[in-house]
């Protein structure tokens, strides 16, 4: 194989909970993950020369030994040494938004662990991608493995869940950029005080009942991106106006997502928001591949 595209998915998180500090200086954390069907394009080509080659087509992004994408490249090529010749060039077409709380990065790095995988004939185990992965960023295996999970740990340690029913995912992307660092950090100054129920929300998926798991929609970091950026509060109540089930920010944000049963209910949330100086995305939950 001398050539092969692949996807890299977006993720919101249907809970995120954060149970303490670790000794590793990471936080525990305790948070079902949903991959939805936007994703960025990665086509990866075998090349007669050493090194890596990464370019993008978003210009004033980084396409360096920075970029997880180009970082994921060179661990396969020490992991894999002995069995990985010559170099890769990888085209990177961007549809996720960045710094949003949708594991953008880390579905890149995830694609192309396993385009490489998959070009070069590896046959790494999902096991062994994902221990890799785990070296670059803590989404990065869920990225890997997509469908919906359980993740704990430092968001490494996953475990399946029955497919959320099949459900449209509005996107709505202020045009700010939120810092990881300093959502966690915002937190730890002011901790949450009500938390999420995983235990109900792992029931109501077990059952397939969208509309209850709907109603348990919860991320301890919401408020403090919220307390900064007051007007994501706007946009979360006309999601849910305009005929949402529930809304919600994903990850550390500050992308607001909401969940909504069809096309046209789906439409009609996203059309309630765009003039609210946000980028928007109509998609819908992904299973597991």
């Amino acid at each position: 194989m001398e050539q092969i595209e692949i996807l890299g998915h977006a993720k919101i998180n249907l809970t995120l909970d954060i149970l303490g500090t670790r000794p590793d200086g990471f936080h525990e954390v305790a948070m079902v993950m949903q991959a939805v069907e936007l994703a960025d394009t990665l086509t990866l080509t075998r090349r007669e020369k050493d090194g890596i080659v990464l370019t993008i087509d978003v210009p004033w992004l980084k396409a360096n030994e920075k970029n997880l994408a180009y970082r994921a490249a060179k661990l396969m090529q020490e992991a894999f040494a002995d069995r990985i010749t010559g170099g890769v060039a990888i085209y990177l077409q961007k549809r996720i938004p960045m710094a949003a709380g949708l594991a953008g990065g880390s579905a890149d790095a995830a694609a192309v662990l396993s385009g490489m995988n998959e070009l070069y004939e590896l046959h790494a185990s999902d096991e062994e991608l994902c221990t890799l992965g785990a070296q670059l960023g803590s989404d990065i295996p869920f990225t890997l493995m997509g469908g919906t999970m359980l993740a704990t740990g430092r968001g490494e340690v996953l475990k399946r869940l029955p497919d959320f029913p099949e459900t449209y995912v509005v996107l709505a992307k202020p045009h700010i950029s939120v810092s990881t660092a300093w959502a966690y950090g915002a937190y730890d100054a002011n901790p949450a005080t009500v938390h999420p129920d995983n235990a109900a929300m792992l029931r109501a998926i077990e059952r397939g009942d969208r509309k209850a798991a709907a109603g348990l929609l919860a991320n301890v970091l919401e408020r403090a991106t919220i307390q900064r950026y007051g007007r994501l509060a706007a946009i979360k109540q006309k999601m849910v106006e305009a005929g949402a089930l529930a809304s919600l920010m994903s990850g550390s944000g500050p992308t607001l997502f909401a969940l909504a049963e069809t096309r046209a209910q789906a439409e009609a949330v996203a059309d309630a928001v765009r003039a609210s100086d946000v980028d928007v995305f109509v998609t819908k939950t992904l299973g597991k591949p």
